[in-house]
């Protein structure tokens, strides 16, 4: 007959008072980490569709209105599954609004265009990915190897890349003509557009790479410890070059798909676009001082704010009541985060 299984009691764990301590209960255990965070997340989304439903009805649930949320979400959505990279690492990225519209630009050039239409569309997509991953990679190399703090850094460039987008522009609205570009990226594949898809791969993509691989748990390491994370043998300043090199290659791809979208190149475009990913990254759960880092949270985070501009809009309601909505949201969520903070083991120390 078998030995009963049984757990023997750490005399050191006993709290004073001789009480032995309580049993882990798994399920709340389970609903206070990142499965209790990503239901939060789903009620509050789902509790925005019972609002929409109600107020606008028909108008709201329609295939066509649903289709719309996702393609608001698609091009904000590619952006912020960077930024979350950079964030878990204790980062921050705040030039990337400027960067997409700097990518949007130069890859509407007529000179970029004809290229497009005598040799292949595909030009009109590695521009954009080559001025995003090229000015991620300045803005980590002076990070990394010049110690600028990164929101100065990252700064600095947003204002910069935003200049350049105008003096390239002249100021004006550059007409994408390319038709077969246009083809493909305002095209459908089984009833879902393109940057719907496109966004749906990149959130796998980055999920995979987060959850999955090697890269991953190194970024989560760096953003809990730097430090040790460099004694522990990890090239951080590579690493670190690294993410915001695939921050800027987001920024890029949403430039692709804004161009897409819009069929037009402007310095306008990414317009406060770094605080809107910033939100749905905080919101959706990865912490602003590093160390955790969730897709799915950052995919959820974006959904929600896509689909609270989609009621307001429905409902005609002011664009400031919007914001204020939006900004309470925000407060709360980093509220929420500092109290998780504050309750765990500081890991910043040596």
């Amino acid at each position: 007959m078998s030995e009963p299984n049984t757990t023997v009691a750490n005399p050191a764990d006993t709290p004073p008072g001789g009480s032995s301590p309580a049993r882990t209960n798994p399920l709340k255990g389970a609903l206070g980490g990142s499965v209790g965070r990503s239901l939060g997340l789903v009620i509050a989304l789902a509790l925005l569709f019972v609002v929409g439903a109600v107020t606008s009805g028909d108008r709201f649930l329609n295939v066509e209105n649903l289709l719309t949320i996702l393609r608001l979400a698609s091009v904000i959505g590619v952006i912020s599954i960077g930024v979350t990279f950079v964030i878990t690492a204790g980062g921050i990225d705040l030039s990337v609004g400027s960067v997409m519209g700097l990518a949007t630009v130069v890859a509407s050039l007529k000179s970029v265009q004809l290229a497009a239409t005598e040799s292949s569309w595909l030009i009109m997509v590695l521009v954009p990915l080559a001025v995003g991953a090229g000015v991620g990679l300045l803005n980590g190399v002076v990070i990394a190897y010049g110690n600028v703090v990164a929101f100065i850094a990252t700064l600095a460039t947003l204002v910069a890349a935003r200049g350049l987008a105008e003096l390239i522009s002249g100021r004006s609205t550059q007409i994408v003509t390319n038709r077969d570009f246009l083809k493909v990226m305002r095209g459908e594949f089984l009833g879902v557009p393109v940057l719907v898809w496109i966004f749906i791969v990149a959130a796998a993509t980055g999920w995979f790479l987060l959850n999955r691989t090697t890269f991953g748990r190194r970024t989560v390491a760096i953003g809990g410890n730097r430090e040790a994370s460099r004694l522990a043998g990890i090239k951080v300043k590579r690493h670190l070059v690294t993410l915001y090199v695939l921050s800027g290659l987001c920024a890029g791809i949403a430039a692709v798909m804004m161009l897409g979208r819009t069929t037009a190149g402007t310095s306008t475009h990414g317009l406060l676009y770094e605080l809107d990913a910033i939100a749905a990254v905080v919101v959706g759960g990865t912490l602003l001082i590093g160390g955790r880092g969730t897709i799915m949270g950052t995919v959820l985070g974006v959904l929600i704010f896509s689909t609270l501009t989609n009621v307001f809009t429905q409902n005609n309601l002011d664009t400031s009541v919007q914001a204020i909505v939006k900004g309470s949201i925000i407060v709360v969520a980093v509220l929420l985060q500092q109290r998780f903070a504050a309750g765990r083991p500081s890991k910043r120390g040596g």
